[in-house]
């Protein structure tokens, strides 16, 4: 298996704080690893709601996870704060591609990074729909690479 190479803080575009809480760690002493994850959906349900395009009560439009992924470089335990980073690296029509890192506060190296993928649906029938305007113009400062379809 390939681990990929760690990025630093400045690849990501969004960035937020998140306490971690007692709860989080385990038996071992450390958060457990099913938490990063919902680290990941903390950092982009907050941008998108900020960004006022996700209603998850009443909106037309839901993002299903399809693909998750996380690598995990160095443990992360309460009370420790972590800094989410956020980044786009592939908008397309109806999907896109989020990749987070998980920094201990002050780390310019990431405790692990991963991603997962949302295909946007609507909401009654879960058809695959187009990205709504509103949505892909609040994606766009996000993105990476270029990788805007």
């Amino acid at each position: 298996m390939n681990k990929p190479a760690p990025a630093t803080r400045d690849a990501y575009r969004h960035v937020l704080s998140i306490p971690t809480r007692w709860m989080d760690n385990d038996v071992y002493g450390h958060v457990n690893n099913v938490v990063y994850y919902s680290y990941f959906d903390t950092v982009v349900n907050e941008y998108l709601i900020r960004a006022g395009v996700l209603d998850f009560e009443h909106g037309e439009t839901i993002g299903l996870v399809v693909e998750t992924q996380c690598n995990y470089f160095a443990p992360l335990a309460f009370p420790d704060r972590v800094d989410a980073g956020l980044r786009v690296t592939r908008l397309g029509s109806s999907s896109v591609r989020y990749e987070v890192g998980l920094f201990k506060e002050g780390d310019e190296r990431p405790a692990a990074q991963g991603h997962f993928v949302h295909v946007y649906v609507d909401r009654i029938t879960r058809r695959p729909v187009s990205l709504p305007a509103a949505l892909r113009a609040a994606l766009e400062p996000l993105v990476v690479d270029g990788q805007a379809d």
